[in-house]
Parts: structure tokens; sequence; C-alpha cells
């Protein structure tokens, strides 16, 4: 099933993805839920952030092949960081460059979206409290993730966590094809089967640390190939079996 958040008349709505037409859901997205009353086709919906995380969990250099372009070892265990909820945007929402940074670049990302509340749960039941799948970029300032001993203003900027278009709720994990297209020109291209820590093992590791709630996110890291993006580019962020997130750059005002 897809499950999507919608932009209806009297507010954000869920809905779901049928044959290329959005339904209205009935039910509990994070329960038993079907498809509803059709609201119209995909084009014509204006797509919200498919949930509303209460915490955006991020993982860094969760690729070998990331941390070896970027000079620094593989981590002995997942390098937790968050993103505040003001840096989530929409599908087809614009990456606001900061005024204060001059170097930013994308990174596409798998997004785990929890389902139930998980805490001090065990990899072999990891995926049980997860709902599904979606495509993220975990969009970054180089020059103030370098200047800083924490990612906080590098990862925090308004709109630096563009993630959707919905959530895939059947779907394998572990060999994902993952891309990020800039322009239309390939600039990532790795498989999930990369990651050094896989998702059971960083749902687990995480509610270990701080109690996981229906809806909120992991981003799982992302792959080689990180480069910057300027205002008036494209950013396609395409996984294998759930789709494309979209997001036009320009500067912040």
């Amino acid at each position: 099933m897809r499950i999507l958040r919608y932009r209806a008349a009297d507010g954000p709505a869920w809905g779901t993805l049928v044959d290329g037409s959005v339904h209205a859901l009935d039910g509990d997205p994070y329960g038993d839920c079907t498809a509803g009353r059709p609201v119209g086709p995909l084009e014509a919906v204006d797509l919200l952030a498919p949930c509303e995380p209460r915490k955006v969990i991020c993982v860094g250099l969760n690729y070998a092949a990331h941390a070896a372009e970027t000079g620094m070892a593989a981590p002995e265990f997942p390098m937790f960081f968050l993103k505040p909820h003001t840096a989530i945007a929409n599908p087809g929402d614009p990456i606001l460059l900061p005024k204060i940074s001059d170097h930013v670049e994308h990174e596409c990302e798998l997004v785990v979206v929890i389902g139930q509340r998980a805490r001090n749960v065990s990899e072999s039941e990891a995926l049980d409290y997860v709902l599904g799948y979606t495509c993220g970029n975990d969009v970054s300032a180089r020059d103030w993730q370098g200047r800083e001993s924490q990612w906080f203003r590098g990862k925090g900027f308004d709109s630096f966590f563009p993630f959707g278009p919905w959530i895939e709720t059947d779907l394998d994990p572990f060999d994902l094809a993952i891309a990020t297209r800039v322009n239309g020109e390939v600039r990532q291209s790795a498989s999930t089967s990369d990651l050094i820590f896989d998702v059971p093992y960083l749902v687990a590791d995480a509610s270990r640390t701080a109690t996981l709630l229906p809806g909120d996110v992991i981003a799982t890291g992302t792959p080689a190939g990180v480069a910057p993006i300027v205002a008036g580019d494209v950013v396609d962020i395409e996984i294998g079996g759930i789709g494309v997130l979209s997001n036009p750059v320009r500067n912040d005002r």
C-alpha cells in the first residue's frame, strides 16, 4: 500500500495511491486502513510530506564509499543525529539555499517510517515496528558542517529534509536501487545492500536510546557521490519500489 498525505480543502488529509489516482484513506494509517473515495489523479493533487514525525533521526557515514570520499573511517556504531521539524519540506517544495552558506549538497537516503511505539526492541523484531519506507534528501551545508563539532547548523536549515512522495508499506529494504539525479544527470547510484548498518540494526539501536513513536523517521545514510546544488537545479531522489522525490532549488530570500 502507498500511504500519502495531501492538501484537501479543509486541511491536510491522509490518502493512498491506487492505479495512479489518489483516494482518501479510511481508518488509521498506523493501524487498519483501506482506500476510500477517489480524490483525483495524482498530478492534480498537492502532496505533503507523507507523515509528521516528532523525531527526524539521521545516520552519518552509513555507506563505506561515502565515508571514504569524506576522508573518514567507517564508524563502529551508527552516527545518529537529529534534524528539526522545520527542516521538513514537502515533495515539490523548494530547497532553500541559506544566505549564510556557500556550499550546499544533496544526499539521497532511504527513509524508514516507524509504525508503532518501539523501545528497546531487538534486531529480529525491529521490522515489526516499521510502517514502511520513503525517499529522503539529507540536504547539507558543508561549510557549516565542517566548522562545528556537531551538525545541527550544517544539517538543520529550513527545507533541508524533503521526503516523500509516499510511504510504501510492502517493501523489502535490503537491496533497493537508490539514486540522485540533478537536472537529469545521475550524481549518486548505489544499493541499500551497501549499508554498513542495515534497517533492523538502525531501528533496534535507535530504540535503545529514544522511544520511537508512530510517524518518527530514520534516514539511513547516503552513498558516495554527494555534490553541490545551486539555485535553478532540480533534484530527484529515486528508490526502487518507492518512486521519485523531486524538489527544485532556489536561494532563500
